[in-house]
């Protein structure tokens, strides 16, 4: 997919870019595969903002994603690749042989037309989908799982893919995106190629109102604000923050702070950490 440039008829437009949307087929949603999300501008059952910047944006419909692929065996054929509110990455429509209609994440290369199948039986070919262990070592993959049968999880956005290094005894190693070596067991399923829609980070949103349209209010540095506000607010003109380290509005450290826990069960299957450390 292409990026498209626009006319400098305002300042705000001169360096703004956006998607030219030439990867899509199919621009209305299917119905039975989408409902209405609520808007709740970052607040919880208490009516209290406990996600800070929410609110307003478009109405949108959630198109439900079958990120398990499990409907085995039976051939589905691509409908259309649509456009993705909730997503960076494109969707692609599935009609399966006996009629089903499914979503999946759209990757690299998929047109209308191709089929794509979801099984240990499958071909290693783009859009499948099969357990890693079916897999050959050096194949870019994504939507993978960590949990067998419980979904992908893993390398679901833009332009992403992760690399199958090496499998042994009952795990393979996966390098990720970030640059992490990890293991997750060969019954997990992940889907073959790379996910579409990869000049996707090029984008340029260029004007505050783009912003507001995705339902993401103005940020405010905490160096500006009252000492009330902020613990980096206060004094006269630009002045230090007065703190060892920046601080979160709650008096946290904030920025660089390590947050992972020591004893967390999944340390064991990372090989080496993505600042390339191995955990110890």
């Amino acid at each position: 997919m292409g990026i498209k440039t626009y006319n400098p008829y305002t300042p705000s437009r001169r360096n703004m870019t956006g998607s030219d949307f030439s990867e899509i087929t199919k621009k209305t949603p299917e119905k039975s595969l989408t409902f209405s999300l609520k808007k709740n501008s970052g607040r919880n059952n208490q009516g209290k903002i406990t996600v800070r910047h929410r609110g307003g944006g478009y109405r949108t419909q959630y198109r439900i994603i079958d990120f398990k692929r499990n409907k085995d065996g039976i051939p589905a054929t691509v409908i259309g690749i649509e456009y993705d509110p909730n997503r960076t990455a494109n969707i692609a429509l599935i009609c399966y042989a006996d009629g089903t209609k499914a979503y999946i994440i759209a990757p690299e290369g998929l047109t209308d037309g191709m089929k794509v199948m979801n099984g240990p039986e499958a071909e290693v070919r783009v859009g499948n989908c099969l357990p890693l262990s079916e897999i050959p070592v050096g194949t870019q993959v994504h939507n993978i799982e960590l949990y067998p049968g419980k979904g992908g999880q893993m390398v679901r956005s833009a332009g992403n893919s992760a690399q199958l290094m090496a499998k042994e005894g009952k795990y393979a190693t996966l390098r990720l995106p970030s640059g992490e070596m990890r293991m997750v067991p060969l019954v997990c399923r992940a889907t073959v190629g790379v996910v579409g829609n990869v000049d996707h980070n090029l984008v340029k949103i260029g004007k505050a109102g783009r912003k507001r349209h995705m339902g993401i209010r103005p940020t405010v540095r905490g160096s500006v604000m009252n000492p009330n506000d902020h613990p980096h607010g206060g004094g006269e003109g630009k002045t230090g923050i007065g703190r060892p380290g920046p601080s979160t509005p709650w008096g946290k450290p904030a920025l660089g702070l390590k947050t992972r826990k020591k004893k967390k069960a999944s340390n064991k299957l990372i090989v080496r950490r993505r600042d390339g450390k191995a955990i110890k």
